[in-house]
């Protein structure tokens, strides 16, 4: 079984056919639970973020891997599949390994460095832990591609090669003002109140805004995102929960505006910006992070108004500066996708020497019951040391041969000695599997929570 990875994101695709492409929650379960239906799949999950979709699965045929999960993220997207293949790549085995580390690095973000992306990484593995479509190999993968984030972003400096995503569109809007005097003393409006929204929300109190207005469909999150925000230790900005009902007479209010929903329209149109325009004078600035979009694009047109959205950072960020630590990333990660490499073609030997270790076992067990039937005088000590010197004479013959081969198939092309070792010592292909699937069951177990 071989990993594969087929996505599309903001480098690979426009911004329009991406937001198209989006996945809700729903339909992230349902692609999971088809592709571990499909025959080239045996494990699944789904990246799913603001600005990339991406389809990892272990599979055993790579031309009808990709067909097959192209397909079905066309299918689940409601893009037409001859429209969305221009605009997927495919990286497989130690590329795709190389393109998670990467991005779970910040290198593959559209603010080079940001550290959102290890919590969606996180939050991937744990969909394809709950929905157990995530196996041994995708779980040591996302496992260690959060590790190989968190090293780079404590050994490097590439924090400083960007910023979060919300703290790039708030710099958009200031326009080259500092953010924190941009802010200040402004009113802003937040619509949602999940992880993006939050930490908007979290960043504007901080930069001194003097009002903070969550407006969420689900009253309860929006207050717990309040008392987040006005508890003691907190940030100390005044803030309260209002119904989506209530965004229209907020607008009138607001000076910033901050939407980030999961929502499949529209959540500000047009003309509730342009109805708001009239009962106000100073200018409305609009920060659209969803994707899909929840701000109205039509809204650009308007005067007194300025739309930063996702489209617009994609532009922005593409003349953004890249520091001196990418290249130190980069080093970070080619030395842990080596590591991960040699990693799993070792472990993918291991049933097989366990096999080999079972089979002589058996033998030694065989044959010491068999001496034992014919010298049936022996007192239990010589049984015992009989037995132990037999085992010792198997152990020593095994020992170089089993270690040797272990250190060969951790090497690049080294798949090969696990079925040399199983053709010359005619072991049961039924016995390395089933010692395979206990590895997978206790790698199962053992992940569980991890995340």
């Amino acid at each position: 079984m071989s990993l594969l990875v087929v996505g599309l994101s903001h480098r690979s695709s426009p911004v329009s056919v991406l937001e198209r492409a989006s996945l809700s929650v729903d339909a992230q379960n349902k692609l999971l639970q088809d592709t571990l239906a499909a025959e080239p799949a045996a494990e699944a999950a789904v990246l799913a973020t603001c600005n990339r979709i991406e389809l990892y699965a272990d599979v055993d045929k790579f031309h009808a891997g990709v067909a097959e999960l192209s397909t079905l993220l066309s299918q689940h997207s409601g893009v037409g599949l001859e429209e969305l293949t221009p605009y997927l790549y495919v990286h497989y085995e130690d590329r795709a390994v190389h393109h998670l580390f990467s991005v779970a690095c910040g290198l593959d973000s559209m603010v080079v460095g940001e550290g959102q992306i290890l919590g969606q990484i996180k939050d991937s593995l744990a969909l394809g832990q709950e929905l157990h479509t995530a196996g041994r190999l995708l779980n040591d993968l996302f496992q260690q591609s959060l590790r190989v984030g968190k090293r780079a972003h404590s050994e490097t400096g590439i924090d400083r090669a960007g910023q979060s995503l919300v703290t790039f569109g708030l710099e958009q809007l200031a326009d080259g003002t500092p953010t924190d005097a941009w802010a200040y003393g402004k009113r802003a409006l937040v619509i949602g109140a999940g992880s993006m929204s939050s930490l908007a929300a979290a960043t504007l109190a901080r930069a001194g805004v003097a009002e903070v207005v969550i407006a969420n469909r689900t009253q309860e999150r929006a207050e717990r995102l309040v008392q987040i925000l006005t508890e003691p230790g907190g940030t100390g900005v005044a803030a309260r929960a209002v119904d989506m009902a209530a965004v229209g007479t907020e607008l009138t209010r607001a000076d910033v505006v901050v939407s980030c929903t999961g929502a499949t329209g529209l959540v500000l149109r047009a003309d509730a910006v342009e109805s708001a325009l009239k009962d106000r004078e100073e200018p409305l600035a609009l920060l659209d992070l969803a994707m899909p979009r929840d701000i109205d694009a039509a809204i650009h047109r308007l005067d007194g108004v300025r739309l930063i959205d996702i489209e617009s950072l994609a532009e922005a960020s593409a003349d953004a500066p890249m520091a001196a630590d990418v290249d130190q990333v980069r080093t970070i990660v080619a030395d842990e996708v080596a590591a991960f490499g040699a990693a799993q073609r070792a472990a993918h030997i291991t049933p097989t020497v366990v096999a080999l270790r079972t089979m002589a076992a058996d033998v030694v067990a065989g044959e010491v019951a068999r001496l034992e039937g014919r010298l049936p005088d022996l007192d239990e000590r010589q049984r015992a040391e009989i037995a132990q010197t037999v085992r010792r004479v198997v152990d020593k013959l095994l020992h170089a041969p089993t270690v040797r081969i272990k250190q060969l198939a951790a090497e690049p092309g080294g798949a090969g000695y696990a079925d040399a070792l199983r053709t010359l010592f005619d072991l049961d292909p039924e016995t390395v599997a089933s010692v395979s699937r206990a590895d997978v069951n206790d790698a199962d177990i053992k992940n569980r929570g991890r995340v």
